[in-house]
């Protein structure tokens, strides 16, 4: 937001409330009042200051609610937020139609993307980082199959929240990481792995976690899986590479591995790539204008 020259203030719902418990809504209400703001976006958490609180506080105002997770089916705080602003913004592109079915009219798309002071590469890069293809991310047993087939022909490490019981053939060597660790072990791994944690992401047309911004920022090399429409947000071989099933993943890797420059050459690509057209600034951009982002209109 200051990026774009906006004054603003951000009110943690979340941490409020576990700290001060029922004490928190007022005095987080008090916050956006004194603030006086022009525009109030919310996240899921909003809810956690009670709809007629947020009723009150959007009024007069232009509200948006930018939902990032996908859940099936949808839950309840996210109707009733989508239903209570001016738009709603989703970052996977099936679920506009999802929320409109369920009242919510004006729906958009809006991807996640990168932060330009967080996600950028490491300068250094410790030995327990080295290895040939890592998975950062949440455990999801939909994700195992992918990941054990990975392991058992390449060296993997896996990292990232609830993997402490994980099955014991699946390669895990430290739980989540962020800021420069995060960094550190993109730059470090060859290739950097994207698996869908869902079945039904498969059929997401045109979406991707932000787990591909957050690897192509920190200049890493990143392997995703394949949905259709997605060669609109990052080109195979250019920007980084797809794979659309498990015998292709694994000759991606092996092809990447035995083709350094080329695989050097498309992780700056992506960075630069990423910065021009991806940044949480440029999402932000389209979302106080009311719009939505267009696969049609993306620059590769």
């Amino acid at each position: 937001m200051r990026s774009l020259g906006h004054e603003c203030r951000l009110v943690n719902a979340v941490t409020w409330t576990q700290n001060l418990r029922g004490f928190a809504p007022p005095l987080l209400s008090r916050q956006v009042e004194t603030f006086d703001p022009d525009t109030i976006i919310l996240g899921r958490h909003a809810t956690l200051l009670g709809e007629e609180r947020l009723k009150k506080l959007v009024r007069g105002r232009y509200s948006a609610f930018w939902y990032f997770d996908l859940r099936v089916p949808p839950i309840q705080d996210v109707l009733t937020l989508g239903r209570l602003v001016d738009a709603m913004f989703v970052t996977y592109l099936p679920t506009v139609e999802t929320y409109r079915s369920l009242g919510i009219s004006n729906v958009m798309h809006l991807p996640q993307g990168m932060d330009p002071e967080l996600d950028r590469p490491a300068t250094t890069f410790p030995r327990r980082y080295r290895c040939q293809v890592a998975f950062i991310g949440g455990n999801s047993p939909h994700r195992n199959t992918v990941l054990r087939a990975m392991a058992s022909t390449y060296d993997l490490q896996i990292r990232g929240p609830g993997w402490r019981k994980a099955p014991p053939d699946l390669p895990v060597v430290g739980g989540p990481i962020y800021g420069k660790a995060y960094a550190q072990a993109v730059g470090a791994a060859a290739v950097s792995l994207g698996a869908h944690s869902l079945p039904g992401m498969a059929s997401q047309t045109g979406s991707a976690s932000n787990r591909m911004w957050k690897v192509m920022g920190c200049g890493g090399f990143y392997l995703g899986e394949w949905v259709e429409g997605i060669q609109a947000l990052g080109a195979d071989g250019v920007h980084c590479a797809w794979y659309r099933d498990i015998k292709q993943g694994i000759e991606q890797v092996r092809h990447y591995l035995d083709h350094a420059e080329d695989r050097s050459r498309i992780a700056q690509a992506g960075r630069r790539h990423a910065l021009e057209h991806h940044t949480y600034a440029h999402r932000v951009r389209l979302l106080l204008e009311g719009r939505g982002y267009s696969l049609a209109q993306t620059v590769l």
